[in-house]
């Protein structure tokens, strides 16, 4: 079941990669809100397939929607490819904070899970917060099997992104080769990580 963490304004705007996460997370918000979508095209091989998704969906239920893509040729040297992607689509996101609108990513209970997997190999294991400037995380309750789940039951589109399986981004190697014996060690580290986001928005607080 998608859970959805506090309230948000009848109008919002949200970040949709085409993906199943963000088009369920799309799908559902759509029905009790009014939503404008936003899309950024990585320029990768499967940038069209999934804006062209997400464009199909927006034209049926005649969204606002609007596209941007990378801004430069090339990701600075020193860069990883991932960080080069967050920068370039946070840089964009944040052109729209005098907006006062909340601004969804679909960031859900399994990204919290890994992230704190990754970061606590380097030293203090990190909570993805729930609001960051005018973006709203507010699925960070929600597993991925849900969204999945909600796509399958409403017949929503998405795209599969093979390059997703890549180990060689560190996102991908935690998700693929390190998960497994995390929750050998730990099989209940879903809540206990769930129970760490809580009680970091409780100490953070929220603006939304």
């Amino acid at each position: 079941m998608i859970k959805l963490q506090g309230k948000l304004p009848r109008k919002i705007m949200i970040a949709v990669s085409g993906g199943v996460d963000s088009m369920a997370a799309l799908d559902f918000l759509r029905r009790n809100h009014e939503v404008e979508v936003f899309h950024f095209n990585h320029s990768t091989e499967h940038s069209k397939a999934a804006e062209d998704c997400v464009r199909r969906y927006v034209q049926k239920y005649d969204l606002p929607f609007q596209i941007r893509g990378i801004s430069k040729q090339h990701k600075p040297k020193g860069m990883s490819q991932e960080d080069y992607w967050r920068q370039e689509r946070y840089a964009w996101i944040d052109m729209f904070a005098d907006s006062h609108l909340p601004v969804i990513t679909c960031h859900h209970l399994d990204d919290c899970v890994e992230t704190w997997v990754w970061s606590s190999m380097h030293g203090t294991g990190k909570i993805v917060p729930r609001t960051r400037g005018n973006v709203v995380r507010p699925f960070r309750q929600t597993r991925k099997r849900d969204f999945q789940l909600w796509a399958d039951l409403n017949n929503i589109e998405y795209v599969e992104d093979s390059s997703n399986t890549d180990t060689s981004y560190i996102r991908n190697y935690v998700r693929h080769e390190m998960m497994p014996y995390v929750l050998r060690v730990n099989p209940g580290i879903y809540k206990t990580i769930s129970k760490k986001v809580k009680a970091h928005d409780r100490t953070e607080g929220s603006e939304f």
